[in-house]
């Protein structure tokens, strides 16, 4: 498979707010899901071929969480882009050795079953981007 372009993450203080003009505009709403580890609520939205990249509205648990704090410094809006790699360990090896800035050095659960790990904006020009492995398709 290589790479694809998974899913572009949009911060928000109202998930069902936010879900509203994704409805609208007649995307496929997927299943919540909460990650106590990162301190989010997660919504995906697809299309119905549900091969095209999602997109994916996050809620922070809180204020002193990483969406929490985008939304106090930024305020809402695209938060990461997410790419599907095969290998992620040997991907986040690769990158490293190349001098690339991670937020994470070992994968940690994500979504759906996914591994993620997170490479530092400082290394992509500004873009926070996550990387997924997805290990139950």
């Amino acid at each position: 498979m290589g790479i694809r372009l998974d899913h572009i993450g949009i911060a928000t203080e109202d998930i069902e707010q936010a879900s509203k003009f994704w409805n609208v505009l007649g995307l496929i709403q997927g299943t919540d899901e909460t990650n106590v580890e990162q301190g989010v609520n997660i919504r995906f939205f697809g299309t119905s071929s549900g091969s095209e990249p999602k997109v994916e509205l996050l809620e922070p648990l809180g204020e002193d969480t990483p969406i929490g704090k985008f939304l106090n410094k930024r305020g809402p809006g695209i938060q990461q882009l997410a790419f599907e790699v095969d290998g992620l360990e040997d991907t986040i090896r690769r990158l490293m050795s190349e001098g690339i800035r991670m937020i994470h050095e070992t994968p940690v659960d994500g979504a759906h079953g996914s591994k993620i790990a997170f490479v530092h904006p400082s290394s992509t020009g500004g873009v926070l981007v996550e990387l997924v492995e997805n290990v139950t398709h």
